[in-house]
C-alpha cells in the first residue's frame, strides 16, 4: 500500500512540474509574440481613417520598428512591451509621437498622439509584406 501511494505522489510530482515548466514556456513566448507584422486603422481628431502598418521586432522588452501609414512612413525611436501593455515612440519630424496599446491576442488597440493631434488605433496581427521581386 505504502509503495502504491509513493508511486501516485511521484507521478503527481512529474505531472506538476510539466505542468508548471509548461505554463513558463507559454509566458515567455506570449511576450515575444509581439514581434511581426500588423495592419489595421487609425483615427485622428477631424475623424480622418488612415490606414497603418507595423513592422515590429521586440528583444528583452525593448521594442523597434517601422510604422507605415497613408500619411507617411515613420521610425520607432523606442518602444517596451511589460505584460500586455505596449508602448511605442516615433519620430514624427517634429515632436515625437506616441501610441500606448493593449494587447489582446493577434491585435493591438489604443490611442496615438503626436502634437495637439491624435486618437484611436487599432490593428490584426497579418502575414510579413514580400519584397517585390525584380526581373533579372
Amino acid at each position: 500500500m505504502k509503495m502504491m501511494s509513493r508511486s501516485r505522489v511521484g507521478v503527481a510530482a512529474i505531472m506538476t512540474l510539466a505542468l508548471c515548466s509548461f505554463a513558463f514556456g507559454q509566458a515567455k513566448s506570449a511576450k515575444a509574440a509581439l514581434t511581426g507584422h500588423y495592419e489595421g486603422t487609425a483615427k485622428n481628431r477631424a475623424d480622418e481613417v488612415i490606414s497603418v502598418n507595423f513592422e515590429l521586432a521586440e528583444k528583452d522588452g525593448a521594442v523597434t520598428g517601422m510604422i507605415r501609414s497613408s500619411h507617411g512612413d515613420f521610425t520607432i525611436t523606442g518602444g517596451s512591451h511589460k505584460g500586455d501593455d505596449v508602448t511605442l515612440q516615433f519620430d514624427a519630424g517634429g515632436p515625437v509621437g506616441t501610441i500606448a496599446l493593449k494587447m489582446e491576442e493577434d491585435k493591438l488597440s489604443g490611442n496615438w498622439s503626436v502634437g495637439d493631434d491624435g486618437g484611436p488605433v487599432e490593428v490584426k496581427r497579418a502575414a510579413a509584406q514580400e519584397a517585390p521581386k525584380t526581373k533579372s
